[in-house]
């Protein structure tokens, strides 16, 4: 009886004491919170616009707006934030001056005077944002002899390795192809859809070995890579089919032993790489088979389907996340199509940007990674006339560069959430007020409150039993730092 009173006291005593550690954790009592804003019909773009402080607060009444905390919950660990390094990109890139160059680099990857990229992506052969269509290898070589990267040692990899000493000597890299060459697909073409010849599954596994081994030794990490972009789309540029059944057999037969054999089984292995629509099919297939699961380490997914509002297709994400939790969740890509330089500036670029990731990030998504981070005045270039919309726009005429509102409100994530943090309990008792919240590693909490409206909302921050009153100017994103 006297032992199981001493264990019980014991049992007490350290609930008590790790209760009362988190209850000082998270004490905001004598803490300021800075808030960065940014706002249509405003000049603030990631500006302090204000520094509130918590006092007591009682129950809030239903009548009164506000986005509530609860750090003692945390969920998924971020990996980065970033965008696509691609083909136009860096070619627009080598058009502006050198001092534009300069101030682009450090206006997406510098950590205090940009908004701090840390993830990238780019393209194993030619897609739609090159000016030709490419591979690696002579025609026929299914052995791959004459793989090199000539083509990319001109523009891309100079591009990629400006970008990441800027970022401070690392950028989490992954990388995905559009199509095989045209001569191991059955349409005997990069484009126009086309399906990967059983006969050269093993070759084209290899390929991505020469690929990452090539990059690597040329001083670019490889940190993970994807099967195949957009899997499902018959496009008029590169691309390749592959049903779920596919791509499950050619990961578990080819792709995921292959990278094992050749030492790369920590690269990390992304499927799907398409919309959120089909995203929880295309998972169950290929993660409820074991032998096809222990090679992949997430599914990744893009945008196309969704700007409808509709939240179907973050229960899609929800879902894979509950079913797999195991594995995670990666938006690979997204952007406004159908580029027009009339509309560089219209807001409902950045709002786009900030309702995917808000919302994509409290589905359960560890990183996010816009497409291209650079454009010319044309919205390419791009080998097939598919233009589209970029954060950053260069005007290679006039040797310029025009900062869309989507570069600042992805600014508003990828400044202040950083690598390693973990995303915490949010809510809102607004449809109006979207919002997320993360703790970073030194222990700083970042709320990212959006008002897609045109009313100005005042609301209370709620932390425990503390508040800060805050007001969401129309039309704006705002990130709130806890000190």
């Amino acid at each position: 009886m006297k032992k199981t009173f001493l264990f019980t006291f014991f049992l007490l005593l350290v609930c008590t004491s790790h209760f009362a550690q988190s209850k000082v954790a998270f004490n905001v009592t004598n803490k300021k919170v800075v808030v960065y804003t940014t706002a249509i019909n405003t000049s603030y773009r990631i500006s302090a616009t204000d520094t509130l402080r918590f006092s007591n607060v009682l129950q809030t009444p239903e009548t009164q707006p506000f986005i509530f905390i609860d750090p003692s919950h945390s969920y998924q660990t971020l990996v980065g934030i970033g965008g696509a390094l691609t083909d136009a990109s860096a070619e627009t890139f080598a058009k502006l001056p050198v001092n534009k160059q300069q101030e682009f680099l450090e206006a997406y990857y510098h950590p205090q005077k940009g908004i701090g990229y840390t993830l990238a992506r780019t393209n194993i052969n030619s897609c739609d944002f090159s000016s030709d269509t490419y591979t690696y290898v002579n025609d026929g070589d299914k052995e791959l002899k004459s793989f090199n990267l000539a083509h990319d040692q001109k523009y891309k990899m100079p591009f990629i390795k400006k970008a990441t000493q800027v970022a401070g000597g690392k950028l989490t890299m992954y990388v995905s192809p559009w199509s095989p060459p045209a001569w191991m697909k059955d349409n005997n073409n990069m484009l126009l859809g086309g399906k990967l010849k059983p006969e050269f599954y093993n070759s084209w596994a290899n390929y991505y070995v020469k690929f990452i081994n090539a990059y690597e030794k040329a001083g670019i990490p490889i940190w993970g890579l994807s099967v195949q972009n957009e899997p499902m789309a018959r496009q008029t540029w590169e691309s390749c089919i592959y049903t779920a059944e596919e791509e499950r057999d050619f990961i578990k037969n080819h792709l995921g032993p292959t990278l094992l054999k050749n030492g790369l089984q920590n690269k990390k292995l992304i499927a799907w790489d398409h919309n959120r629509d089909l995203i929880y099919q295309r998972a169950s297939v290929i993660l409820n088979d074991p032998a096809a699961a222990k090679f992949v380490w997430g599914i990744g997914f893009h945008w196309y389907e969704t700007w409808t509002g509709s939240p179907m297709q973050f229960d899609n994400l929800r879902l894979v996340n509950q079913s797999f939790p195991d594995k995670k969740l990666i938006f690979t890509e997204g952007c406004q199509e159908k580029f027009n330089l009339d509309s560089v500036y219209n807001w409902s670029l950045g709002e786009k940007y900030g309702y995917s990731m808000v919302n994509d990030f409290n589905s359960g998504t560890v990183a996010w990674t816009d497409w291209n981070i650079l454009l010319d005045e044309r919205g390419g270039p791009n080998h097939v006339g598919n233009f589209c919309f970029a954060p950053i726009h260069a005007d290679t005429k006039k040797g310029t560069l025009i900062y869309t509102n989507a570069y600042y409100y992805m600014g508003h994530f990828s400044k202040f959430i950083r690598p390693g943090a973990k995303r915490i309990s949010s809510s809102s008792n607004r449809g109006q007020l979207l919002t997320t919240a993360f703790r970073n590693e030194n222990g700083k909490l970042v709320v990212v409150v959006m008002n897609p409206t045109g009313e100005k909302f005042p609301y209370k921050l709620i932390i425990g039993n503390k508040a800060a009153d805050a007001t969401s100017l129309p039309h704006s994103i705002a990130t709130l730092v806890i000190e």
